[in-house]
């Protein structure tokens, strides 16, 4: 099942993170998890842009045009994979420093288990309040570090101590490439990509 380790995440992390790193599962298996958790926002993000609306303050909700609905659906969508690939490289990267050899599939293992919490709280995006969603995202976001600090160590076979600050160096690492994208998509917000809003 492409979704099994997903329920172990939730309920005891340790210990499934412990059933991951010993039975590694192939590159298209990862692929297809990232494939599948990433349509969550993307889906759930087009409809409440397109037919219901956010609602930022007291004002009426904002809704874009379908068209508009679309292309920011299918940007964001290329966008988390891309994101999780980037952030599976980085791990491969810096594992160099703290004396792990992992392979490309388990840096992705990882990158895709730690970012499932903050890609499958985008169905929160069905109830387009910015300040409920922001908060589900913050919390969404706070599980996803909690994730990644019990996994490097397990699935990087290093110890505890060195397994912090490597997660540290990740987390910091993945920071920089959100506001990345975040300046990306601000640059083509100016360059005439902008969305299309609606009455």
């Amino acid at each position: 099942m492409i979704l099994n380790h997903i329920w172990g995440l939730y309920t005891h992390p340790k210990e499934e993170w412990h059933v991951i790193e010993k039975r590694h599962e192939s590159l298209s298996y990862s692929l297809i998890h990232i494939l599948t958790i990433s349509l969550i926002p993307a889906i759930c993000s087009y409809y409440a842009a397109a037919y219901i609306g956010w609602t930022i303050g007291a004002g009426d909700p904002i809704k874009v045009s379908i068209p508009t609905a679309q292309m920011m659906a299918i940007s964001m969508y290329f966008a988390l994979v891309f994101g999780v690939f980037a952030l599976a490289y980085l791990i491969q990267w810096m594992a160099k420093t703290f004396d792990s050899k992992p392979n490309f599939i388990q840096a992705l293992e990882l990158a895709a288990y730690t970012a499932t919490p903050l890609l499958m709280v985008g169905i929160t995006a069905l109830f387009p309040v910015l300040w409920f969603v922001a908060l589900c995202g913050m919390a969404a976001l706070a599980y996803s570090v909690y994730l990644l600090y019990s996994g490097v160590p397990i699935m990087m076979n290093i110890p505890e101590d060195k397994g912090f600050i490597y997660s540290s160096s990740v987390v910091t690492a993945g920071l920089v490439l959100l506001v990345t994208l975040m300046a990306f998509t601000a640059m083509m917000w100016t360059m005439g990509f902008g969305p299309e809003f609606i009455a």
